[in-house]
């Protein structure tokens, strides 16, 4: 199977699709760990539920903000409509990356199930 270029449409939507599916999965997750499993709340904020989650914005972050650079390298190379659709994406997948780090930050200060 070949790889999707990053001048294909696709990638317009692809950025806040995989936001989408982490903030699913980062409140999925937590409502889940903290029925099965609550910690106790005098552990704070450094508890395993919250190590996972910091982990999974870190790994998605990395993810979407490396998106970002490729499709701004790929916008310089081309020209008309591929570039456009290159920067456009690259503009969505910055968007996705703050928009993942804004939501995942209070990660590391809040406590999991209050």
């Amino acid at each position: 199977m070949s790889r999707l270029a990053l001048t294909h449409p696709l990638h317009l939507v692809i950025g806040l699709t995989l936001w989408s599916l982490w903030f699913v999965a980062i409140y999925g997750g937590l409502s889940v760990a903290c029925a099965v499993a609550p910690p106790a709340p005098e552990q704070g904020a450094l508890t395993a539920i919250n190590v996972v989650l910091g982990l999974l914005t870190a790994a998605t972050t990395a993810l979407l903000a490396w998106l970002a650079w490729a499709c701004l390298q790929m916008a310089r190379d081309e020209l008309g409509r591929p570039r456009f659709v290159a920067a456009v994406s690259a503009g969505l997948y910055l968007f996705s990356a703050v928009a993942t780090l804004f939501v995942g930050i209070p990660v590391i200060g809040v406590p999991p199930c209050l």
